[in-house]
């Protein structure tokens, strides 16, 4: 197939008026970045082995030490191109208002123009590679496809693991005629020749001048979440950044919960937690689902019923130990791309708290070691792996009609005033929860301690469209016949005065969950406050655990003035979206600041 000519044909053995679309889209591509040849990508062993052997060879990929971590690769990214590029990430619709304050705006016609001017000739001296996929499982109806074109292979290997790629998406989208083209070059890898573009009414994703991870896996935020909101919220559905967790009691039922927690604020470390001992001990189990994404949509019995459209992990590496998430750790041991992390002398990955008794040699520029110039592994830094090698991976993953949500969790990292756990009354009660929460950020982070940053539904980067409009989304929901999730929200990083957590986190948080989900059947108490029903301490198994009364007062408790001063913000924060915020939750808070005065 000549890249520089216009005649392209379909893949072998496919057919059909309905991929006309696609491979007259292929070929118009391939005429403006003009590659030196084209490759439909069908997810086999052999393809990938071809395209791994193709990056050892030019050093896109390392090959780590395989007695103690076989078929696994480090991969080293330009040291300007290493995190997402929120300022350089756009929405592009026709009006501005419907892209909204939470998002960077650019004309569609402006867009497409300053982009594809990018796009010209960036394929020269290289390969242009088609890659079909499906996010969700490949027969559900909840599932939806996409072609992403890129001339990186890193992004192919990497988007075989994420996503259900090759010939059976392929398929699919002759079936349904379908797909969101996502376009994606890594450019010359220039800071200030770098876009990620979304054109939502078009179900298209441009992205240029960047190969890191969320930048260029298209089907990652650009797709599972910008554009799937989009698509949702046309459709009657939720496309939401939500781990997915299965909690089964010793009498072997399960509840699926879905939560959303903005960065560091342990996501993952929740999705695959493991039971304390005690709880081991009676038959509590945790199956994961997913630790990021998660698409929900009502089923026939009122239900909404959730799958993770992505197939794999794609998680941050520092702080992965034994100890925070043994079953992350686990899954990572083999069939793993890591990227920017540090490698110990003998070629294993290294990263700040691994909790190991090994050493970095080399950091993740390639670098000898040296701590006072830089850490081993960059703070961002990655591992890309199957679901399936999560020790506590759940094969209702797989499951065509998703799995039934009895309860929806919102959280954020609080030193002070927010309690443990509370539960919203009602569902419009439970969006405004959803809608006003957010973090104290840290001095690491951003060198000011305790700024609060509100950060709706973990959605901030994420939403494809105006916010006050997605709340007004979320509030369709409630209507005749629906049997809605309950909808909770934990801080498990409350602290005391001398700064130090006073929950446990990690394994404990099943003490909460167990709560949450004798909530739902009808079994728990609580105790009513104007900001929600809270847990008395009686409610919660603590058996085991050395609260002081500091600490229980503290994590059970009920600040009413500081939570006047709460609702004046969230007030404000709401009236920033002006005319479109729907009056409904305005007139929510308005109840419990009443409630909170009086």
């Amino acid at each position: 197939m000549n890249a520089r000519t216009k005649d392209f044909e379909l893949p072998p053995g496919t057919a059909g008026s309905r991929l006309q679309a696609l491979n007259d889209w292929v070929a118009e591509v391939a005429s403006l970045t003009r590659p030196d040849a084209v490759h439909w990508c069908d997810g086999s062993d052999a393809e990938n082995a071809a395209l791994i052997a193709k990056m050892e060879a030019d050093g896109t990929l390392l090959r780590l030490n395989e007695q103690t971590h076989p078929q696994s690769w480090l991969h080293r990214s330009h040291p300007d191109d290493v995190a997402r590029v929120e300022h350089l990430t756009l929405v592009c619709t026709p009006e501005r208002e419907d892209a909204g304050p939470n998002n960077h705006w650019m004309a569609p016609a402006e867009a497409h123009a300053k982009i594809d001017a990018l796009f010209d000739g960036c394929m020269q001296g290289r390969t242009m590679y088609v890659i079909p996929y499906c996010m969700g499982p490949i027969d559900s109806p909840l599932s939806r496809c996409g072609v992403e074109i890129t001339d990186s292979p890193y992004v192919v290997a990497n988007m075989r693991i994420m996503t259900r790629m090759g010939a059976p998406a392929l398929a699919r989208i002759e079936r349904e005629g379908s797909f969101v083209k996502g376009l994606h070059s890594i450019g010359e890898l220039d800071p200030e020749r770098r876009f990620i573009m979304h054109f939502p009414e078009e179900l298209t994703i441009k992205s240029y001048g960047s190969g890191y991870g969320g930048n260029a896996l298209l089907g990652k935020k650009c797709h599972a979440l910008r554009i799937a909101s989009h698509q949702a919220r046309a459709e009657g559905w939720l496309a939401e950044h939500m781990l997915i967790l299965g909690i089964e009691n010793p009498q072997g039922d399960t509840h699926y919960i879905a939560a959303a927690f903005p960065s560091a604020c342990g996501k993952t470390n929740l999705a695959m937690l493991i039971p304390p001992e005690g709880y081991r001990e009676k038959g509590w189990k945790i199956w994961t689902i997913g630790d990021d994404i998660c698409w929900m949509r009502p089923g026939a019995d009122g239900r909404l019923y959730a799958i993770n459209p992505e197939a794999g992990f794609f998680g941050v590496a520092p702080g992965t130990s034994r100890k925070s998430n043994p079953n992350a750790l686990a899954s990572i041991q083999s069939h793993t791309i890591f990227t920017n992390v540090g490698v110990t002398a003998d070629n294993q990955p290294w990263w700040e708290g691994i909790g190991n008794d090994q050493a970095p040699a080399t950091d993740w520029r390639g670098e000898p070691y040296d701590p006072a110039k830089r850490p081993a592994a960059h703070p961002n830094s990655r591992f890309t792996v199957s679901a399936k090698r999560c020790p506590s991976y759940s094969p209702m993953a797989e499951d065509p009609q998703g799995v039934p949500i009895s309860a929806i969790v919102f959280g954020g990292r609080r030193a002070s005033l927010v309690p443990l756990v509370f539960e919203a009354r009602d569902w419009t009660h439970g969006v405004l929860v959803g809608a006003s929460m957010g973090s104290e950020t840290t001095a690491a982070a951003t060198g000011a301690v305790g700024v609060m940053r509100r950060d709706p539904m973990a959605m901030k980067p994420f939403c494809g469209y105006n916010f006050a409009d997605y709340f007004a989304h979320w509030l369709s929901f409630d209507k005749a016949g629906a049997k809605l999730p309950r909808v909770f929200h934990v801080n498990w990083f409350r602290k005391g005065a001398d700064g130090a957590f006073l929950w446990p986190g990690f394994g404990d948080n099943l003490r909460v969950l167990e709560w949450m989900i004798d909530r739902v059947d009808g079994k728990a108490g609580a105790v009513d406050t104007p900001i929600g029903l809270l847990p008395a301490e009686a409610d919660l198994d603590l058996a085991g655990l050395d609260l002081p009364a500091e600490a229980r007062e503290a994590l059970f408790g009920f600040d009413a003035a500081g939570w006047r001063t709460e609702f004046e913000g969230i007030g404000e924060y709401l009236e920033g979206y002006g005319p479109r915020m729907p009056a409904a939750l305005r007139a929510e808070r308005d109840r419990i600041a009443a409630a909170l005065a009086g």
